[in-house]
Formats: C-alpha cells, sequence, structure tokens
C-alpha cells in the first residue's frame, strides 16, 4: 500500500486505485498520474485497503479491482457509499457478467468498465464520471446487453439504438441510416428519441458524445 504525500490541488481530482495484482494497478497509477486533471494519492492490494484509503483520502475517484482479497466487490462499494458518499467508485474487471454489472450498479458503483479497454477509454470515462458523476457508464458487449432486466436496464441503449447511434456518428442522415439498415425512416426516429432519452441528450451530437464518452460507441471524427 502506497500513499502520495501533501494536498491535493483544488483543480486536481484525487484517486485511490486497488487492485491485488501489483504490476497492473502500478501501470494503472502511473497511467493516470500522466493526466494534469488527475492525482494517485493512495494504492490499495484489497477491499478492505480500498476502503480505509477512500476514508483516509476522500478522492473523488476510487478504481476498484472486481476481484481482491476482503469483503468482495459489493461490500467495498457500500462500505465507501456509506463513508464517502462523494467519491466516485469505477469498476474495473474481466467479467462481461450482466449480473455483476447490475449488482454493482446498484450497490453505488458510478462506473463498470472491461479491462480489455483502451486507456483512452479509460481517461475518458474517468472524465465522463467527474463530469456528471450523477450519470451511469459502462464499457460491455453488445451480447451483455440483451440480457439485462430489471430498472438498470432501463439506462442502457438496445443493440439497434446502438447501431444507429453509430451511423449518426458517421455523420448519416435518417434516410441514409433507414435505408442501410432497411428500416422505415420513422422507426430510425423513434431509436433516436429512445437514446436521446436514456443518454439525457438534447440533439445528434450531444447524444454521440454522451455515447461515446461511456464507451458505448467508438470515437469518430465529429462534423
Amino acid at each position: 500500500m502506497a500513499d502520495a504525500e501533501g494536498p491535493a490541488r483544488a483543480d486536481v481530482t484525487s484517486v485511490v486505485v486497488a487492485d491485488d495484482h501489483t504490476l497492473f494497478r502500478e501501470l494503472l497509477a502511473d497511467l493516470l498520474s500522466l493526466e494534469d486533471w488527475l492525482e494517485v494519492v493512495a494504492q490499495g492490494a484489497s477491499g478492505t485497503e480500498a476502503v480505509e484509503l477512500v476514508r483516509r483520502h476522500r478522492p473523488g475517484i476510487a478504481v476498484l479491482d472486481v476481484q481482491m482479497p476482503g469483503p468482495g466487490i459489493r461490500e467495498t462499494v457500500r462500505e465507501i457509499g456509506r463513508h464517502c458518499p462523494d467519491t466516485r467508485c469505477i469498476v474495473l474487471t474481466m467479467h462481461d457478467d450482466p449480473v455483476l454489472l447490475r449488482d454493482v450498479l446498484d450497490d453505488g458503483a458510478t462506473a463498470y468498465l472491461l479491462k480489455s479497454v483502451s486507456s483512452r477509454e479509460l481517461v475518458t470515462s474517468i472524465h465522463s464520471v467527474i463530469r456528471e458523476p450523477e450519470r451511469i457508464h459502462f464499457s460491455v458487449s453488445r451480447n451483455m446487453i440483451k440480457e439485462f432486466g430489471g430498472p438498470v436496464a432501463d439506462r442502457l441503449l438496445s443493440a439497434r439504438e446502438v447501431e444507429v447511434l453509430t451511423y449518426v456518428a458517421q455523420a448519416r442522415s435518417n434516410a441514409e441510416i433507414a435505408a442501410a439498415l432497411f428500416l422505415a425512416e420513422t422507426t430510425v426516429k423513434r431509436h433516436l428519441t429512445n437514446a436521446y432519452r436514456k443518454l439525457g441528450a438534447v440533439s445528434r451530437v450531444d447524444a454521440i458524445r454522451r455515447a461515446m464518452d461511456a464507451g458505448i460507441i467508438a470515437p469518430y471524427q465529429l462534423p
């Protein structure tokens, strides 16, 4: 367990990183430290250490591995939320598991990301969590989305909505999208309306930015 000394600057978000694989944890901490708006203040190797470090440093972000020694990820997230409600928990996992995702989000995690995400996607997701802490951010496979049910499903885009947004990100018109997907143009508009609602977006560009920030669609150059 390693701590960074000194007070955090007002314009910098402090981060605690917890993972029992030392090399991965240290590389992740080094990666995040390259961002001038992030400061890794402590590292831990268990759920128990993660809770202790968060209580001590009260960081803006806690990046947590799913499988660590200690109380388990669900209890770790709940304990952090109980003691430090302003700390946003980002869960990293190798598991494309809809039950686990639903559980940790219900327990209070703000983001659920597969460890297969790129460094850019991770940093973008952290930035999104800081900017919009009340939103849920995730990066999962499309097959996983299909397995959802319950209240979390209402916040996720359907596979068709993701497909439509992907075309929108390529600056395709509704008519072009309809032709490409063999849909009526009114159906494309309906999918877009549903996507806007779920993303909290107010326009096509806003929807694409939000979807990219959440890792739902791949980055494209916006017009």
